[in-house]
């Protein structure tokens, strides 16, 4: 009888999604370039340490005479990614910061 139900169960579970199984949350993409600066890092990371924010995925590499930092960060509104952004934009040293969202 046990073992009947928990048959049942798992033949429920992979036929109906579950409820905290629902669509993953979209992943906020920021492509930061700056100048290759060991400071420029901290400095980005921290628009998201203010916010409580812990990022998803950090990448970094320097490029061709500066750095490129790749963030991804899930749980953002447009809004709230937009506006990030902005304040990564006002950084020093920062040169371009692009955007975009993605199913994670």
């Amino acid at each position: 009888m046990l073992e009947k139900s928990r048959a049942d169960a798992a033949a429920a579970g992979r036929l109906a999604p579950r409820a905290d199984q629902a669509d993953p949350a979209p992943l906020y993409c920021f492509c930061v370039l700056a100048a290759a600066d060991p400071g420029v890092m901290p400095r980005v990371l921290q628009q998201f340490a203010k916010r409580n924010l812990v990022p998803a995925r950090w990448y970094s590499r320097v490029v061709a005479g500066g750095l490129e930092i790749d963030v991804q960060v899930a749980a953002l509104s447009p809004e709230e990614g937009d506006y990030i952004a902005q304040c990564l934009r006002r950084l020093v040293d920062v040169e371009a910061v692009l955007t975009d969202r993605r199913k994670s």
